[in-house]
């Protein structure tokens, strides 16, 4: 593993940031990975708090970035209290961008960010444009189907329902007289 170092001094106070970085060779990749394992923080160099990192890791050939690298559950949480005392501090890197191995000229390598392919703005976009897909092809599949009406006509039977007893005989004298010229 490799550790690094940050010295801090304002107004006669000293902070320390100490990174503890791991590379490890995955073979389904067949690449080395680095990752940041754990973060401390002394203040004053009497008090010190511990974070372990989860997914914090990139390819070693490039550098890792990402907006927050935070203890706060808003920001995803990428850094872990490890003890209760811990767990009384918040810590949030703003805009971090990190690279163990590999650095040329003083230069960050192509980053690897930490933002997710899916997010649920993303997800729920993707739901909603499902839901109206469906709907589209269902409206669709209903006009297809659809008949006209002027091609019902044709093959409808008339159907007379008299309202009363007279329009009743009188439908039916002419239905017969009808019959019988013919």
């Amino acid at each position: 593993w490799l550790q690094l170092d940050l010295h801090f001094t304002t107004e006669g106070e000293q902070r320390v940031f100490l990174f503890q970085l791991s590379n490890t060779f995955y073979e389904s990749s067949g690449q080395w990975w680095f990752s940041v394992d754990r973060v401390s923080v002394s203040y004053n160099t009497s008090e010190e708090v511990v974070f372990n990192a989860t997914d914090v890791y990139a390819p070693a050939s490039s550098s890792y970035r990402c907006l927050h690298v935070s203890s706060l559950q808003r920001y995803s949480g990428l850094l872990l209290p490890s003890t209760e005392h811990a767990q009384r501090w918040a810590i949030t890197f703003i805009d971090f961008q990190i690279q163990a191995f590999n650095i040329s000229e003083g230069r960050f390598s192509p980053a690897s960010d930490c933002t997710t392919v899916l997010t649920p703005a993303i997800l729920m976009g993707l739901i909603t444009s499902l839901i109206l897909l469906l709907v589209l092809a269902y409206a669709l599949h209903m006009v297809v189907h659809l008949k006209h009406i002027e091609h019902d006509d044709d093959q409808k039977p008339d159907i007379y329902f008299p309202q009363s007893p007279e329009q009743l005989d009188h439908c039916c004298e002419e239905s017969s007289t009808g019959k019988n010229v013919m």
